[in-house]
């Protein structure tokens, strides 16, 4: 099974370090906003912001319990990215090594 590729904005989600941050945090389950804000110096309407990045972006996903809503990871997500990095670092096997290629040129 081939993955999906991530989309652009799933990158410029992870760009920034306070959604990183807050990615590290839902590692360990599923939180509300009122608790993802409280660990954080940034005002209420920033983590906000932050959150619907990271939600339109698929990183994570939202449910709202009666007056909260809790945020969670999106594992398949991350799955699909860390694939598409892991491809950058595999060898092609019809692929000239960057060295000799630059030397031809040379």
């Amino acid at each position: 099974m081939k993955s999906r590729r991530p989309a652009n904005d799933v990158f410029r989600a992870l760009a920034d370090e306070t959604r990183r941050h807050i990615l590290d945090y839902l590692r360990t389950g599923p939180r509300t906003s009122g608790e993802i804000a409280d660990q954080f110096h940034s005002t209420w309407p920033t983590i906000s912001r932050h959150l619907a990045v990271l939600r339109s972006s698929h990183l994570v996903i939202s449910e709202r319990r009666g007056q909260a809503i809790y945020y969670e990871l999106n594992t398949s997500v991350l799955q699909d990215v860390v694939q598409h990095l892991v491809a950058f670092v595999k060898p092609l096997r019809h692929a000239v090594p960057a060295r000799r290629h630059l030397q031809q040129e040379g």
